[in-house]
């Protein structure tokens, strides 16, 4: 696994991070912004402690573990390409923590995202955040789930975020709406049950 000084990681703020994009895009998840260490790596979710990667392996969309803490492989990539998975944030700047963001980033992010997805047309958006899904578009009554609105054409499920720093899940209950979310979207699940 990389290793990064705090110093080295502060050259990253405000720094992008491409997007994931597969074609057919079935399922597109959406993270708040990248953080230092994924933009250092060039990887989304990928520092260490994020449940991102375990959640999608147990949730069977993955067909083996990712650690992402050293960046995606190119096998990786393609497996994710092949199953129609996605990946973009509402917010592209990466900071050390997502509520340095402004509500106005968050907006101008939810705009961004409204194109991303007009153009890209995925079957499912999932937004992993409900405070920041929230503040991008003004909705202060969304819940975690599937919503009933479409977003740009797109089925919407607003999910827990996967950072370490939500205590309120787990990896297994983040599965449990990945997995959800994935079925629902027709991407290929590797293992009928979840351990």
């Amino acid at each position: 696994m990389a290793r990064f000084s705090r110093d080295e990681l502060q050259q990253f703020r405000g720094a992008t991070l491409p997007d994931l994009v597969a074609d057919p895009l079935r399922l597109l998840f959406v993270g708040i912004n990248p953080g230092l260490w994924t933009a250092a790596v060039g990887t989304h979710f990928a520092r260490p402690g994020n449940r991102f990667w375990p959640a999608m392996y147990r949730a069977g969309i993955t067909e083996a573990p990712v650690d992402a803490s050293d960046g995606l492989t190119d096998d990786q990539r393609a497996e994710l390409a092949r199953a129609g998975i996605g990946i973009t944030n509402i917010c592209p700047v990466a900071t050390a923590r997502a509520d340095e963001l402004s509500r106005q980033q968050l907006a101008d992010g939810g705009e961004r995202l409204r194109e991303f997805v007009r153009h890209h047309r995925p079957t499912v958006v999932a937004v992993l955040g409900v405070t920041a899904f929230r503040d991008a578009f003004g909705r202060r009554s969304t819940a975690i789930g599937p919503q009933e609105d479409r977003f740009e054409g797109a089925e919407l499920w607003v999910l827990p975020n996967p950072s370490g720093l939500n205590a309120h899940e787990t990896v297994d209950s983040l599965a449990t709406w990945y997995r959800q979310a994935a079925e629902a979207a027709g991407v290929p699940i590797h293992r009928p049950q979840m351990r």
